[in-house]
């Protein structure tokens, strides 16, 4: 994907929240930290474009809600920041990359300090498989299947594919750093 790939991915994931939303009242976009706070920024502009109104933009760290702190090292350094009460509002997650579902099973829990949420919904760049939780996103720019030994870096200039070695017993979501 390139960058105007991105774009028109981004533009149709607007489109199909707004349809699927019935507009936009009580959508609240909240980008998780690093990866997908580029995308959810645009995302909520695309929405405005579209339906006229402001969406509240948030922004979510789940370092310290992941459930594999003890395999890897989580340094809490980006900023968390939710606008609104989440209380009734459609919380509409995105992210840059969907991999093993373990960074989204963290936000859940940390959306949880917000406010019950009337429903959740997730909107990813791109998703590559190798789900090891059962979830799968609601609104997909680009389905990219992929190896385990590969990796997956999406930017604003597009998306890139690469490779790494993998450790002798390795699993997938110790791969997945970088990788969401």
């Amino acid at each position: 994907m390139n960058p105007e790939d991105l774009r028109r991915a981004l533009v149709r994931i607007a489109h199909e929240i707004v349809e699927r939303n019935h507009g936009t009242d009580m959508l609240v976009v909240v980008g998780l930290q690093t990866g997908g706070a580029p995308f959810a920024r645009r995302l909520a502009e695309h929405l405005r474009e579209i339906s006229g109104n402001a969406i509240p933009l948030g922004l979510l760290d789940v370092a310290l809600y992941r459930d594999d702190i003890g395999t890897r090292p989580v340094i809490a350094h980006s900023l968390t920041e939710i606008p609104v009460d989440l209380s009734d509002r459609v919380v509409i997650i995105v992210d840059d990359v969907l991999f093993t579902g373990r960074t989204v099973r963290a936000a859940l829990d940390a959306l949880a300090d917000y406010g019950r949420a009337r429903a959740v919904q997730l909107a990813v760049i791109v998703d590559r498989g190798h789900r090891e939780l059962p979830i799968r996103p609601d609104y997909v720019g680009k389905n990219l299947p992929t190896r385990l030994d590969e990796t997956v870096k999406v930017s604003e200039e597009g998306v890139v594919i690469g490779e790494f070695e993998i450790a002798e017993g390795t699993t997938a979501s110790e791969m997945s750093e970088g990788s969401s």
